[in-house]
């Protein structure tokens, strides 16, 4: 990000360039100051700090200042730091976090919008026809698919998880158009997920799947989510993967309750803690 603000500073307004210099001077600082400090600060006025983000394509401030303290605060992409066998449990935990962080701000600076748009709107265009949506996984992808069918379903949206190759052979075999299947894979070369993919797309079903770019998988389903991220196979290595796919089910989900709307979900959801509760005191 601060490479892309130095490249771009020939291009620049004299006051935005003043903007620019003192966000590169000091990225943290800029990230965490008020747009009248930052104002001050570079001796302009507080309209050219928000056109100096846009003029560097953000939004505006906010935007920009959110980006910017995710990239020198809590991480930068692409960092794998190697857990030793002499580290202490502070070092460790400082690892497996600063990991973990890395690999998420690597897929927001990478996910495809549109790809997950489109993945959106077949999730609720199923939901709204009374269409069958459901999700496969193999092993730790197969507690991911169960887990993001817990997400749905709590949502009111009816589906189901398979993690049994022969279960989902033959549940892709019976899915129709207007059908969802959400396949799950961090290597995407499971050969019975690839089968079950391809069943399911030939039947005319909606396959959204959530693997690395580049795997058999990512080009066998008819919405592609890119999750990439290579699991180490030392003993030391955090299974950061598993998290990445759930948490782009998370985006899933809250994008498809936000479709849904309040309205009919706010009084499913009462209803359904007000029932767990009785069944958990009773």
């Amino acid at each position: 990000m601060l490479e892309r603000i130095t490249a771009s500073l020939p291009s620049l307004a004299p006051a935005e360039q003043r903007v620019a210099r003192l966000c590169l001077a000091d990225p943290r600082a800029f990230a965490k100051l008020p747009v009248s400090e930052l104002a001050d600060r570079a001796h302009v006025s507080k309209p050219t700090v928000v056109r100096f983000c846009r003029s560097v394509g953000y939004d505006g401030l906010s935007d920009f200042k959110l980006k910017l303290a995710g990239t020198v605060n809590e991480g930068v992409p692409f960092i794998h730091r190697s857990v030793d066998a002499d580290d202490k449990t502070g070092d460790v935990m400082v690892k497996v976090i600063d990991n973990t962080v890395a690999a998420f701000l690597k897929y927001r600076n990478d996910a495809s919008t549109a790809a997950i748009e489109r993945a959106v709107n077949a999730i609720v265009e199923a939901y709204k026809n009374g269409r069958q949506i459901q999700f496969f996984g193999v092993g730790n992808s197969g507690i991911v698919a169960q887990d993001g069918q817990h997400k749905f379903f709590r949502l009111g949206v009816q589906s189901v998880a398979y993690s049994d190759g022969h279960m989902q052979v033959m549940s892709a075999s019976i899915l129709r158009p207007g059908d969802c299947v959400l396949v799950i894979s961090n290597s995407g070369r499971t050969r019975d997920l690839m089968d079950a993919c391809d069943i399911a797309r030939k039947n005319g079903a909606t396959t959204i799947v959530i693997t690395a770019s580049g795997s058999p998988l990512a080009s066998a389903g008819s919405i592609h989510l890119s999750a990439d991220h290579p699991e180490g196979f030392d003993k030391y290595s955090p299974m950061v993967s598993r998290l990445l796919h759930l948490m782009i089910l998370d985006i899933l989900a809250t994008c498809v309750a936000l479709r849904i709307g309040s309205t009919t979900l706010q009084p499913l959801l009462s209803d359904m803690k007000h029932n767990l509760r009785n069944k958990r005191y009773a």
